[in-house]
């Protein structure tokens, strides 16, 4: 992109660590952007303590509070766009965001996904690959549209599995790379290699 650097948008309901995985990046030199807000659904989340500790204004956004998903989707809208959010990185974000939502940041919305896309979409990834009995998993960032988890795909990582592999053990070492994976694709797009609108063509890092 043109302006460095990327202005984003996060959005959080826990822990946020590829939050903090994009903020140590970030503070490294290795991707040319910072986080103009982070917005969470939970006023708990952990997210937001990290957000406070680097001095990022931060939004809580209760759904709860709105009528349906549309109006609360707006609301955070609103947020976003008063902080002028260029590009909106959902980290652990546990809402499918609505239609309203894509069309306010069109082709401008990514996501982390525990799988090899469009291998395991949706919930539980790393069981529904060991349920599978697949050799090889991983993480894919992709842009976020109206399916689920059925976008347009940015980056892939890939991660062995184990014989001897749970649920937990998977999603530790996938983690890992998700942690890798995300601040490089956010890299990529502020550098313009990977075009917002685009469909970019299936890529691994090495």
């Amino acid at each position: 992109m043109a302006d460095l650097p990327l202005r984003l948008g996060i959005l959080a309901s826990g822990r946020g660590s590829n939050f903090a995985a994009i903020l140590d990046a970030i503070d490294a030199g290795r991707c040319p952007a910072e986080v103009a807000i982070l917005v969470s659904d939970r006023p708990d989340a952990q997210a937001l303590e990290r957000a406070a500790a680097h001095a990022i204004p931060t939004a809580v956004v209760v759904p709860t509070d709105y009528p349906d998903r549309e109006k609360y989707d707006l609301q955070v809208v609103e947020r976003l766009r008063a902080a002028k959010v260029q590009l909106v990185a959902l980290a652990g974000y546990m809402r499918i965001v609505t239609p309203a939502f894509l069309a306010a940041f069109p082709d401008r919305v990514i996501n982390i996904h525990p799988a090899l896309l469009p291998a395991f979409p949706g919930l539980h990834a790393q069981r529904q690959a060991l349920e599978y009995g697949v050799k090889v998993s991983g993480c894919t960032v992709h842009f976020v549209d109206e399916g689920v988890d059925s976008g347009p795909i940015i980056l892939q990582q890939a991660v062995e599995v184990c014989d001897d592999d749970t649920e937990e053990s998977l999603s530790a070492r996938i983690l890992v790379e998700e942690h890798k994976l995300y601040p490089e694709a956010i890299r990529r797009i502020a550098r313009g290699e990977v075009p917002l609108g685009g469909r970019p063509r299936r890529q691994e890092v090495a």
